[in-house]
């Protein structure tokens, strides 16, 4: 008994532990991580191209990985033809009565006085018939184009319509083309009236300075021409015959006469006219007047004696003073015929183009 309690003792218990590999726990976290890079790396494509593109490039790969549909331009967004209208969706553009019907209504009346103007349009010759007798070719009747349409007959007016215009006969644009052509007539005839009224009015001009004795002298003197502008009369200076104050613009007598002379002869013509001052290139010599001063002056003292002689005040254009800026004698700018008065009558009338 003693040996027997002596050898009692505790429970030994022994754990045996087998090393393995661990169980599969699953993959749908590969999946998650991959769609998760494959986001990113398509956000930083698409920042890189919208840093290194431009407008026109970007709306391209916009358009090539979604075509635009150039039909669905409405405003319901929902991307059919026309907005999602169809020709049969209820609006204002559809109606329910059926297609149109179009009615024959009376024919228009016609006044005697229209009827007496119809004209008749003879049948065409290459169209009688080929089996009638000799002779009596163009003497069958005319057919009818359509049948059951009255008075539709090849050759003849319609009843109720208008006088036939044949092909050829000159319409409206005729008659403005006739109006026109009349009216260029008019004009031409105008020009022509006008240039010999001036013709005239020179010549009796160069007859008058002849016929006086007092203005032979200054015949000389006068130079008298037509130009596109109209009649121009100059009145010269020449060396020992003045006709203004040495620097002044006081005519002398017989620069007054030559421009009551000239004021005779215009006087009855309807024409404008202006007056211009023309000097030599001699300088004024001390003071403050120049041969501006000096042109405008004279051609202003001239303009009061043209008024004096009977020339109506309405129909001045213009007094101007030149100076020396438009020589008679370029060649030689001191020359007396440079200091001058230019009295121009305009033409009114214009030829056509």
């Amino acid at each position: 008994m003693a040996k027997r309690g002596k050898d009692k003792g505790g429970t030994i218990v022994i754990k045996k532990i087998e090393e393995g590999g661990h169980g599969h726990h699953g993959g749908a976290w590969k999946v998650a991580y991959a769609d998760f890079v494959t986001a990113m790396m398509a956000f930083f494509l698409l920042m890189w191209l919208l840093n290194a593109t431009t407008e026109e490039q970007r709306r391209g790969l916009a358009d090539f990985f979604n075509p635009s549909n150039a039909l669905a331009t409405g405003q319901s967004g929902i991307g059919m033809p026309f907005g999602g209208m169809t020709p049969h969706s209820v609006g204002q553009m559809t109606a329910d009565t059926g297609s149109v019907r179009i009615e024959r209504g009376p024919r228009p009346t016609q006044s005697d006085a229209d009827e007496d103007q119809e004209e008749v349009i003879p049948p065409i010759a290459d169209q009688s018939n080929p089996n009638a007798p000799p002779g009596e070719e163009n003497s069958a009747p005319p057919r009818r184009v359509a049948e059951g349409e009255a008075g539709s007959i090849e050759g003849t007016a319609e009843p109720g319509a208008g006088p036939i215009t044949e092909l050829g006969t000159p319409g409206t644009d005729g008659a403005m083309g006739e109006a026109a052509a009349a009216a260029r007539e008019r004009q031409i005839a105008a020009v022509e009236a006008e240039q010999v009224s001036l013709e005239e009015a020179a010549d009796a001009l160069r007859a008058a300075f002849t016929a006086d004795p007092a203005l032979a002298e200054l015949a000389r003197q006068m130079l008298v021409e037509i130009v596109p502008e109209g009649l121009r009369i100059q009145m010269l200076e020449s060396d020992g015959t003045p006709m203004f104050g040495t620097g002044g613009a006081t005519p002398n007598d017989r620069t007054r006469r030559a421009i009551r002379a000239v004021a005779e002869a215009v006087a009855a013509l309807p024409n404008p006219l202006t007056v211009t001052g023309h000097t030599d290139s001699t300088p004024f010599r001390g003071g403050t007047r120049t041969n501006w001063d000096l042109s405008a002056d004279r051609a202003n003292a001239t303009r009061r004696l043209l008024m004096e002689g009977g020339v109506a005040e309405a129909r001045l254009r213009g007094v101007i003073g030149m100076a020396d800026r438009e020589p008679l004698l370029p060649e030689d700018p001191r020359a007396a015929g440079n200091r001058r008065v230019s009295v121009t009558l305009l033409r009114q009338a214009e030829m056509p183009r």
